[in-house]
């Protein structure tokens, strides 16, 4: 099973750093660092876990995945599943193309 993607990002209005995981829903931490941040969401990933497990709530699988994972923006398979690639990185599964365009990489 792969881990949860952690979102961390500065909060003006909170003054501190902020992770958050998308996929088990209110878990977030903050701190003073982006590091402490990081930290802290961890223990609290535990903590969601351990509660949910204990409550007999399901645990759900990690699904979330940030555009940043697809081959280029605009790519149609942004809209789709993710699958792991050999080297471990995310890259969406195959989703039917409409109207696309070549991306300038790809005439080289």
């Amino acid at each position: 099973m792969s881990d949860y993607h952690i979102n961390v990002f500065y909060s003006d209005e909170d003054a501190a750093y902020v992770a958050d995981i998308p996929d088990l829903e209110s878990c977030s931490a903050f701190g003073s660092s982006a590091e402490e941040a990081l930290a802290e969401v961890e223990v609290a990933k535990r903590a969601w876990l351990a509660a949910a497990k204990q409550d007999g709530r399901p645990i759900p699988e990690p699904r979330y995945r940030p555009a940043i994972y697809t081959r280029w923006p605009g790519d149609a398979t942004a809209l789709g599943p993710t699958r792991p690639t050999a080297r471990g990185r995310f890259r969406a599964q195959s989703a039917p193309r409409v109207g696309r365009t070549a991306h300038p990489r790809a005439a080289r």
